[in-house]
């Protein structure tokens, strides 16, 4: 039966967006990477941000605030006092608090064991004064809060590559493009504007690890997303919020370099598929409705866009959220004397090949020194009971759902999740509130990729988490 009316994906809802300037200095601890030659970074590419978008019901109290970082990850530790200090400021906690990070890997590392190396003088005194600046940006937020049309669409880029790469020559699993691996180059763009038509944002939901820039780059850098803000920005006049996707395979395909003007090159690949997105968006609040035939050359069909009536205006006026508790089991892990043991043989193995002067083996040693460094990081926090309590967050505005998601999940829980929804937009924030690391399929377990090297859950974990999403969203009649 051919339809008479076509409804936009859309939602209402009261929102104000704040955004300041979270740059650290230009010679902070930098060391992001093993194979990495530097520890203190020796400039700035672009300025690092942070957004505060406060989202809240057209006319209940009740808000709901999103914390955009551009900050690679923070330990468990640091996590918890972030956290802790932005709830006595603010006010705020989970679940209507939701802090992510653009994962940049060309920022600072901020572990604070790291605070005796070159650049890590400014670690604790960044850590200390982040929660008053993510305050302020929160009020700019709460400040600037007025009644908005949310209009979501889809946009593609092929920016992103699936990294699980086997080289047959060497016989083992790399972390690097793979051509014919798995990918989703689906961008979900939400625009906001007043209802008075005025823009005040546009917020980019994309997968694709920030991992342009690699060891041999020395600056500071937000990635390819600094240049996809810009050209966002720089076409509507208003802020570009971007909110990274589940990408635990993929990367750029064009990455691990030490030239920025890659990143931005990258990130403007990522700009120009959001803009195009944005222009095939409608009027908002607008319903497709078809008029009826007009007789000219061809007997043509005419459809005008209209305003939605008060059956559609109270359906995108819907706002409520949930959190999701799971219970998942661990993967078996080494134990702390062990890995300690494994340290000291490689700094060890670093210190001969240094010796002797063989620079190539000792930087070997020294990427494996500091994996083994992460590792031991991972453990001080590893359940005692080998479970892991992980809790996922959904927002639902108007049509659209907003799911945030703790660690890094392979990018086909987003693909199977629009897979059995393909009517509702779904934008996914990865790296939220507690810091899990990869979430990897059942069939890429055991096979010796890095990711499950970094993942804290068993098998299984990843196929959990999506029949927990796909039942709320089930119970809240999605489709």
């Amino acid at each position: 039966m051919t339809r008479s009316q076509v409804q936009t994906p859309a939602g209402r809802c009261r929102f104000g967006l704040g955004v300041v300037d979270i740059t650290p200095p230009a010679n902070a601890y930098h060391r992001n990477w093993g194979a990495a030659a530097h520890d203190a970074a020796e400039g700035i590419h672009r300025p690092l941000q942070a957004a505060a978008a406060v989202m809240a019901p057209a006319d209940e109290p009740g808000e709901h605030v999103l914390l955009t970082l551009d900050l690679g990850w923070l330990r468990a530790v640091e996590t918890r006092q972030l956290l802790a200090r932005l709830q006595e400021l603010a006010g705020l906690a989970p679940p209507a608090l939701t802090v992510t990070f653009s994962h940049t890997h060309s920022a600072v590392n901020l572990d604070l064991d790291r605070a005796a190396e070159t650049g890590g003088e400014h670690i604790a005194p960044y850590l200390a004064a982040l929660p008053g600046r993510l305050l302020q940006a929160v009020t700019m937020a709460r400040q600037s809060m007025s009644l908005v049309d949310l209009t979501y669409a889809t946009g593609r880029c092929s920016l992103a590559a699936n990294r699980d790469h086997w080289d047959a020559a060497g016989g083992l699993w790399t972390c690097g493009t793979d051509p014919d691996g798995a990918t989703d180059d689906h961008v979900q763009l939400v625009r906001v504007q007043r209802v008075d038509g005025e823009p005040v944002a546009v917020v980019v939901n994309y997968a694709c690890h920030p991992t342009t820039l690699a060891w041999t780059n020395r600056l500071i850098s937000p990635d390819y997303i600094g240049a996809l803000r810009e050209v966002v920005t720089q076409a509507t006049g208003v802020p570009c919020l971007f909110v990274l996707g589940p990408c635990g395979d993929l990367g750029p395909r064009d990455g691990f370099v030490g030239d920025p003007a890659v990143a931005d090159r990258n990130g403007r690949q990522l700009g120009y598929a959001a803009l195009a997105a944005l222009e095939s968006m409608p009027p908002p609040a607008t319903t497709m409705v078809y008029q009826g035939p007009v007789v000219s050359g061809a007997t043509l069909g005419i459809w005008t866009h209209e305003p939605v009536d008060a059956n559609r205006s109270a359906q995108l006026c819907r706002f409520r959220s949930t959190a999701l508790e799971l219970d998942l089991d661990c993967r078996p892990v080494p134990t702390p004397e062990a890995v300690a043991a494994e340290l000291t043989q490689w700094q060890q193995a670093q210190d001969a090949a240094s010796g002797r002067g063989d620079v190539a083996e000792a930087a070997v040693c020294r990427a494996r020194v500091e994996r083994c460094r992460r590792l031991q990081r991972r453990l001080e926090d590893w359940p005692a009971d080998g479970r892991s309590r992980y809790r996922a967050l959904l927002w639902q505005v108007g049509d659209g759902v907003w799911v945030w998601l703790n660690g890094e999940p392979y990018n086909v829980l987003q693909r199977e999740l629009r897979q059995r929804f393909p009517a509702t937009p779904l934008v996914f924030g990865v790296l939220c509130n507690q810091p899990h690391a990869y979430i990897l399929p059942r069939d890429r377990a055991g096979l010796g990729l890095y990711q499950e090297e970094c993942s804290s859950l068993a098998p299984g974990a990843l196929e959990a988490i999506v029949e927990a999403i796909a039942a709320q969203l089930r119970a809240w009649g999605q489709r």
